[in-house]
């Protein structure tokens, strides 16, 4: 009896000492050391029961709010997570969609014209070739077709030379600066088929209008200011061609594609100043060495074919560097101008 008082003493000391926490641990690690003295009560906190009041001690000494969920597209605050709008983003990330899909089309689109036009004029072009005696092939062996190809075509060609010297020039530039413009846009990345349809018309407007015509008057003129069969002229055409005429055709070329491109002429005048000196020297390292055969073997009127043969290596050049300022200037202003509803979105 005297234990069990002890016991009760004890246990009344320990409750009123932590009256403030009811169910803390301390309470309960107490409780075990009392209950040990009388094992007839052990039995009756079980394990559930002990789970019970550690957990609801916990509960006790700490808080838990509890968050509630909101909806996404709360109508009071309708922001995602990164602040925007879910209308505005919704019809973004739609118009976007849209806007590619169509981009998809029109790419498919150009490049299937351009396959057109490229298979279409090939096809023409070696028909035209292969089928220059169309007419005497009757009773022709497949070799002796292929024997006299060259030679009748060659003979067509003087022929046309005979009939209309300019327009047959002409022709054969406008061809030369077509296919030199698409082979520098490939050069710069493009793929095969989806080349800018109008620039290489516009190089080979400029070809067909300006550098036949001119070329054929500045041969003949060149041949009547240096009448002479010394072993100097050759070198002194070749001077001439590479100072005075490189730079005025080359500055013919670089206007007339500007104007073509709906230039201002001081964006023209800019260009040309900051490129001129470039592709003066950058002939140097190319004609000369032609030239050399153009003065001194060709003669006169088929120096403007060779000169269009080496014509396709140069047109690569010279349309490289009168395109890239103008395409990068373009871009930049398209950036820019879709850079600024998009700022002006962000700020509203």
């Amino acid at each position: 009896m005297a234990t069990t008082l002890t016991s009760h003493h004890k246990f009344s000391s320990l409750t009123k000492t932590h009256k403030t926490y009811p169910s803390s641990p301390l309470l309960l690690l107490s409780t075990k050391l009392l209950t040990r003295s009388n094992p007839s009560k052990n039995t009756i906190l079980s394990a559930k029961k002990t789970r019970t009041l550690i957990t609801g001690s916990l509960k006790e000494d700490k808080k838990v709010v509890p968050v509630k969920d909101k909806p996404l597209n709360d109508k009071n605050n309708p922001l995602f997570v990164n602040g925007s709008k879910d209308s505005d983003l919704l019809s973004s990330s739609s118009s976007s969609s849209i806007v590619e899909s169509d981009d998809d089309e029109d790419r498919m689109t150009s490049r299937a014209i351009n396959a057109t036009i490229v298979l279409g004029c090939g096809t023409l072009a070696v028909s035209r070739l292969l089928t220059i005696d169309y007419d005497y092939w009757h009773g022709w062996t497949l070799y002796e077709i292929l024997r006299y190809l060259p030679e009748h075509n060659w003979i067509a060609y003087e022929q046309a030379l005979k009939a209309n010297p300019v327009l047959a020039k002409m022709a054969i530039s406008g061809v030369v600066y077509s296919i030199g413009d698409w082979i520098a846009q490939c050069y710069q990345g493009k793929p095969i088929f989806e080349f800018d349809r109008t620039r290489m018309f516009r190089s080979g407007l400029v070809g067909f209008t300006l550098h036949g015509s001119l070329s054929h008057y500045y041969y003949q003129f060149c041949e009547a200011l240096f009448p002479f069969e010394d072993w100097w002229v050759v070198p002194a055409k070749v001077a001439f061609d590479q100072t005075v005429w490189a730079a005025v055709w080359n500055s013919i070329y670089y206007v007339a594609l500007g104007l073509l491109r709906f230039e201002s002429l001081d964006n023209i005048y800019r260009e040309l100043k900051a490129t001129f000196w470039l592709l003066l020297t950058a002939g140097w390292k190319l004609w000369p060495f032609a030239h050399l055969i153009t003065y001194g073997v060709i003669p006169l009127e088929q120096r403007l074919l060779w000169v269009d043969c080496v014509e396709l290596i140069w047109v690569t050049i010279l349309s490289t560097y009168s395109n890239e300022k103008s395409e990068a200037r373009i871009s930049d202003a398209t950036s820019e101008a879709n850079s600024s509803p998009s700022s002006s979105a962000d700020e509203k």
